[in-house]
C-alpha cells in the first residue's frame, strides 16, 4: 500500500521555550487524515514540512516510495526535493488568491491545463464566475478557487490548514461536501489542520492529535470524539447564557456552537451553575443532563 512516511524532528520555540516537534507516522494513501491539537503545537509546521515549506532538522519523509527528505542534524540534508517537486496542494485561511487574475486566470496560473480548469470549475460550481475577480467573489467561492488552484496540478497530498474556520456554517458545510468529492473523485490524500470536532467526524477516517509537538493520539474521529469523550449517547459542550425560574422548574439557556437550547436542570444543578460557565450537555436516552465542565475532562473545543 502507498504511504505517507514521516519521521521529522523540529526545534521550535513556544510560549514556554523551546519545544521538539517530532513526528513518527505513516499514512495510508487515499484517505482524510485530521490534524488537530491546541494552538502552538505544531500542527502548521508539520503541514510546512510536508510541502518543503519548512526544512526539518533531521529526519526522513517518503511518499510512495520517493524519498522527499533525508537529512542529519547540523549537516546539508542528502534529500530535500522543492516544493514543486513534490506535487503538493496547499491551502492555507489566507486564500492567497491573485486579485488582478479571474478566476479562471488563477486556475490556469497553477497549470495550463485548460480541460483540467473546467472540470475543477464545473466540479466547485464556479463556471458562471470564471471571469470574475477575488475581490468580487464571497469568502465561500475564494475558497473553493483556492481549493481548485491546489488540485490543478493533481497533488499527490492536499494539504489544508484550517481552511473552512472563517466560513457561516450553511457554507463550511458545502465545502465539507466539495472535500469530500474531491476525495473520492481525484483519490488524492488529504490532510486537513481543523479544531471543528463535527468536521473531523464528517471528513475524516482519521485523526492525529498533536501535543508540544508530540503526536499523543492516533486513533478514530469516534474513539477521540464520542468514545473517550463521554459515555452518553450525545453531548456537546456549551456555554450557560441564562438561568432562570419557568413554573416549578429551573432552566439553563445554553449556546452551543450557534445554537441555543433550553435544559431543564434540578435544584442541585441550579445550585452549582453561574451565567457564563462552561458546560456538557448530554443525555442517555430522552432526559438531558447539564453538567459543568471542568478542566481536566477531555476538551473538544481545544481540537
Amino acid at each position: 500500500m502507498d504511504m505517507v512516511v514521516s519521521l521529522l524532528k523540529k526545534t521550535l520555540a513556544g510560549a514556554e521555550g523551546e519545544f521538539l516537534l517530532e513526528t513518527d507516522v505513516k499514512i495510508a494513501c487515499g484517505g482524510i487524515t485530521a490534524i488537530a491539537g491546541t494552538s502552538g503545537s505544531g500542527k502548521t509546521t508539520f503541514l510546512r514540512m510536508l510541502a518543503g515549506l519548512t526544512t526539518p532538522d533531521e529526519g526522513f519523509l517518503e511518499v510512495d516510495g520517493e524519498v522527499w527528505f533525508r537529512g542529519e542534524r547540523g549537516k546539508t540534508p542528502r534529500v530535500n526535493l522543492k516544493p514543486q517537486q513534490r506535487k503538493v496542494g496547499v491551502v492555507f485561511q489566507g486564500y492567497a488568491l491573485f486579485p488582478h487574475m479571474s478566476v479562471l486566470g488563477n486556475l490556469l496560473y497553477a497549470s495550463r491545463d485548460r480541460d483540467m480548469a473546467e472540470k475543477l470549475l464545473s466540479m466547485i460550481g464556479l463556471q458562471q464566475l470564471r471571469h470574475v475577480k477575488p475581490p468580487n467573489l464571497s469568502g465561500g467561492q475564494k475558497q473553493r478557487v483556492a481549493l481548485a488552484r491546489a488540485l490543478m496540478q493533481q497533488p499527490r497530498i492536499l494539504l489544508l490548514d484550517e481552511p473552512l474556520s472563517a466560513l457561516d456554517e450553511t457554507i463550511k458545510a458545502l465545502l465539507q461536501d466539495e472535500l469530500l468529492k474531491v476525495n473520492r473523485e481525484f483519490g488524492v490524500t488529504i490532510l486537513i489542520v481543523t479544531h471543528d470536532s463535527s468536521e473531523i467526524y464528517k471528513l475524516c477516517d482519521r485523526v492525529l492529535l498533536f501535543e508540544k509537538g508530540r503526536i499523543i493520539a492516533d486513533t478514530s474521529p469516534r474513539k477521540l470524539l464520542v468514545e473517550h469523550a463521554t459515555t452518553q449517547k450525545f453531548a456537546f459542550r456549551g456555554e450557560v447564557l441564562e438561568l432562570r425560574a419557568v413554573d416549578a422548574v429551573h432552566v439553563a439557556v445554553v449556546a452551543i456552537g450557534n445554537n441555543l437550547v433550553e435544559v431543564v436542570i434540578d435544584k442541585d444543578e441550579k445550585e452549582n451553575l453561574n451565567a457564563g460557565d462552561s458546560v456538557m450537555v448530554g443525555t442517555k436516552a430522552f432526559s438531558p443532563t447539564v453538567r459543568k465542565f471542568e478542566k481536566q475532562a477531555f476538551d473538544v473545543s481545544k481540537l
